[in-house]
């Protein structure tokens, strides 16, 4: 039997147990994998509920044009909806949400307007008030504003909760998500509470957000507040969709932490997805130790890890902000001391070669004119030509030469070095600050991969 759409394809997702990275914990861990949805988030189902309540009080007209603020997902639903229902779309977002969220938007037929991040709420600048301008502007327009808008949790209450709580069948212990709206962690914990008063219900919050403490003090305080990195989740202000009598816990992960526990889950775990869901699981894993032999975990990962492919999925990305800690070149001779590289000059002999080898255990010794790089030595070439002329031993190194070992930048990644590392090669060079020579092998490159 087939679909009439592609919003007929929301819900119904998968749980997903986790099995190594939790490993250790005493309870099961079941990861509620939302970018099954079509949009590839969560947010596909409270983004269609708005829409259709909005539709049902006559809040937008046939032709219409929805406006929304958003960090990509929820303009995402809102888009599928649109290109279903014939409405157009046009959404603000901040320069802090990856540029895969907004090309993406943009594939789908909305427009989008980025808006700079650092500016409090009420600035005519943050996507809160461009957004809300545009739809006072805009002819038969309607702001959706998923913050305040209760049938965001509503879905929740109506889908997720559900969901959970049969695919669990009544034994959930634990909910965690991760906080922004409030409509994913009310909606959905407010009907399993109902279900079973003692279910707890844990929100993760990032650093540089303001709702841990509000939850906490009931004070807004805006001193908690400053720029951060991870996307998706943590507020400067409460929405209203909050009810913080749902909620049991906040605790607060940082940028690197959620950003590394991601990729893990992708390696690990073979499930690709975005910064929220490794911010979630590292905080059950800040959590653990209120958990016992019987409980099950639910955790909430919210969206695909496409939309982050240019920042916490990409090498460079990481390291420029020290998240990534990267073995280079210069780490693994820093333990050698001041050991001097063994080298060979091309008018001594191959002989000569032979016994520095032995003298130092060392299968590839580089061949120096000066300063110069201008070739190598190594065991297995020499061993295949003295097979055939067991006389070469009283040759010039010049006549048994072989091509130079590749020259590398001092703080190249581990990774990068074993590309240079063929059958017929077996090293690596570079030079220090001062000017000096090092070399690593592929037994080095071995070594600390292994550890």
């Amino acid at each position: 039997m087939w679909l009439n759409n592609i919003l007929e394809t929301i819900g119904d997702t998968p749980l997903i147990k986790l099995n190594k990275i939790t490993k250790h914990l005493p309870c099961t861990v079941l990861a509620k994998v939302e970018y099954f949805n079509p949009g590839n988030s969560i947010k596909d189902r409270m983004a269609l509920k708005m829409l259709e309540v909005a539709e049902q009080e006559g809040k937008i007209k046939p032709g219409g044009t929805i406006i929304e603020g958003t960090s990509g997902n929820t303009g995402m639903g809102l888009a599928l909806a649109a290109c279903v229902k014939g409405y157009k779309c046009i959404f603000t977002t901040t320069d802090k949400q990856s540029k895969e969220k907004a090309d993406i938007l943009k594939a789908v037929g909305a427009e989008v307007i980025v808006c700079p991040t650092n500016v409090e709420p009420e600035d005519p600048r943050s996507y809160y008030s461009v957004s809300k301008r545009l739809a006072t502007e805009v002819p038969n327009s309607w702001y959706v504003n998923q913050y305040d808008n209760l049938a965001n949790r509503q879905a929740h209450y109506e889908q997720t909760g559900p969901e959970i709580w049969e695919q669990t069948e009544g034994k959930v212990t634990h909910l965690v998500v991760a906080t922004g709206t409030g409509g994913t962690i009310v909606g959905t914990g407010k009907y399993l509470k109902e279900k079973n008063p003692n279910i707890k219900v844990w929100a993760i919050d990032s650093y540089g957000s303001l709702l841990k403490k509000y939850f906490e003090t009931g004070e807004l305080d805006q001193k908690e507040v400053y720029p951060y990195i991870s996307e998706g989740f943590g507020e400067d202000f409460v929405p209203e969709n909050y009810d913080m009598s749902v909620i049991d816990e906040f605790t607060k992960v940082t940028d690197k932490d959620g950003a590394i526990m991601a990729r893990r889950i992708a390696k690990e775990e073979g499930l690709f997805c975005g910064y929220s869901a490794g911010s979630c699981l590292q905080g059950v894993l800040q959590l653990k130790d209120q958990l016992k032999k019987d409980d099950v975990v639910v955790v909430i990962f919210h969206d695909h890890g496409s939309r982050y492919v240019g920042k916490i999925y990409n090498d460079q990305w990481m390291m420029e902000r020290g998240f990534l800690e990267v073995k280079t070149f210069k780490d693994l001779v820093s333990g050698r001391g001041n050991q001097k590289l063994v080298t060979i000059s091309s008018n001594q002999t191959v002989l000569q070669a032979i016994e520095l080898m032995k003298k130092y255990d060392i299968e590839n010794i580089p061949v120096l004119d000066g300063d110069n790089n201008i070739g190598s030595i190594s065991e297995s070439g020499l061993f295949n030509k003295i097979l055939n002329n067991a006389e070469i031993k009283n040759d010039l190194i010049s006549i048994v030469i072989e091509k130079p070992y590749p020259e590398v930048a001092f703080d190249t990644p581990v990774e990068r070095l074993s590309t240079y590392i063929t059958k017929e090669n077996g090293a690596v060079l570079s030079k220090d600050e001062s000017g000096s020579y090092h070399i690593v092998t592929k037994y080095d490159i071995i070594q600390s991969l292994a550890k």
